[in-house]
């Protein structure tokens, strides 16, 4: 790797900084934190740290002092993590003062946490974004040694979406003025936007979303997850994500997907599928529930699948309301809860459940049918006394009312439109 271009590199950085226009998104920074930014691709991880180099220059830092190198430049391509240290080297040569560095995509070279390590070790002000969920696997967090701060990033929430639409600013949505006035019909039309195609920053550029999302589809899953991972057998890796699309709502039991595939003349095993779910969530894809019902080795072997975003999940299917919504509200709550988030599974069915909130949430497109609503009702109260609740909510499209219980308490039916935007 030669200075000069990694010195041509640097001041490309700087002068993207000063040029490019933001649109700032909803992430509180420690002043002094060094972070590492994982998510799919696209989600808007090198928008944040151009945002946090920004904000940094408008609190009194030059933008000479930042080093802005992303790893996906071509470049770069076979750089080695025992030349990660030329950038500093290449830097010195250029300024005297000590840079603060952001990283983009560093996934791309093999052994990058320990440079990361060491930078952390030298006080270092450093932001790393990657594509791999790996990057916070234990092995990395170990070397890492608690030196940096894990933040998931996730294509625009729903106020975010309408943030950068133009329709609703956070200071709005703060002030609770948004439920009121004539704001309440676009919000709800932009939403059928967003419930659709998802929240991507880069697709509100385009009106083909469909074609966008497609090959945004191909290039992670050839690229992220196919050959990164050396996976043989592309058409089986695809018809096991169209297949975890179609029966979203369902736990799918490893097993059950493979003779799926065997079916249809694929000779593919459990573990085989067990390897392609794997790669697809390291990738950021995908996410997955467990039945905090079940016994540990179910907990392995059968779990919910879902998309990191409505649009990926739209490019599978016709129609699939009920599936979107679900999906949805998977994502919502993943935002907020995390791990900690999963579903209940045994004599009684509830979508989502928060064990330590005492949070439990069914997604149900349409309650107009009144057997529809009953059963939703049913399987929040048996869930209600196994596991004592604080809080139980329905989110449908666009249903709206209050469901009285015999001790006082009620169960909500939210829109789904006015429930992200409410803070959980």
């Amino acid at each position: 790797m030669e200075k000069n271009v990694l010195r041509d590199i640097i001041q490309e950085g700087q002068e993207l900084l000063q040029s490019l226009p933001l649109h700032e998104r909803l992430v509180q920074w420690e002043s002094a934190g060094r972070y590492v930014l994982v998510g799919i691709r696209q989600a808007g991880k090198s928008y944040l740290l151009y945002q946090r180099a920004r904000q940094l220059i408008a609190a009194g830092h030059d933008v000479r002092e930042m080093v802005l190198v992303n790893f996906d430049d071509e470049r770069l391509l076979g750089m080695r993590a025992d030349e990660l240290d030329l950038i500093l080297q290449t830097y010195a040569s250029m300024r005297p003062e000590r840079p603060i560095l952001f990283f983009d995509e560093i996934q791309q070279v093999e052994g990058w946490e320990h440079f990361a390590r060491r930078l952390a070790n030298q006080k270092y002000q450093v932001f790393i974004t990657g594509s791999n969920a790996r990057m916070l696997s234990r092995d990395i967090a170990t070397t890492l040694g608690g030196r940096y701060m894990e933040q998931a990033v996730y294509p625009y929430s729903f106020a975010e979406y309408l943030s950068a639409r133009g329709a609703l600013s956070y200071e709005e949505r703060a002030g609770d003025s948004w439920q009121y006035g004539s704001k309440r019909d676009e919000l709800r039309r932009l939403f059928a936007e967003y419930f659709r195609w998802g929240g991507f920053p880069e697709l509100l550029l385009f009106v083909s979303k469909r074609h966008w999302l497609n090959a945004l589809y191909d290039k992670i899953l050839l690229g992220d997850v196919i050959q990164r991972n050396h996976l043989r057998g592309e058409q089986a890796v695809r018809l096991c994500m169209k297949r975890l699309a179609e029966s979203l709502r369902q736990p799918t039991a490893y097993t059950r997907l493979s003779n799926l595939l065997k079916s249809v003349g694929l000779n593919t095993s459990a573990a085989s599928v067990m390897d392609y779910v794997g790669c697809a969530k390291d990738a950021c894809i995908l996410f997955t529930l467990d039945n905090h019902a079940s016994k540990f080795t179910e907990k392995e072997s059968i779990k919910k699948h879902y998309f990191t975003d409505n649009g990926l999940l739209s490019i599978f299917l016709t129609g699939g309301e009920t599936s979107l919504l679900e999906n949805l509200c998977a994502i919502h709550l993943r935002r907020v809860y995390g791990e900690r988030l999963c579903y209940y599974q045994r004599n009684v069915e509830v979508d989502f459940y928060v064990p330590e909130e005492g949070l439990a949430v069914q997604a149900c497109y349409s309650l107009a049918d009144i057997d529809t609503l009953q059963r939703e009702i049913t399987a929040l109260r048996k869930l209600d006394a196994i596991e004592p609740l604080r809080r139980m909510l329905v989110i449908s499209y666009d249903d709206e009312r209050s469901i009285p219980l015999p001790d006082g308490r009620a169960i909500e039916v939210v829109p789904a439109w006015k429930w992200l935007l409410q803070e959980l």
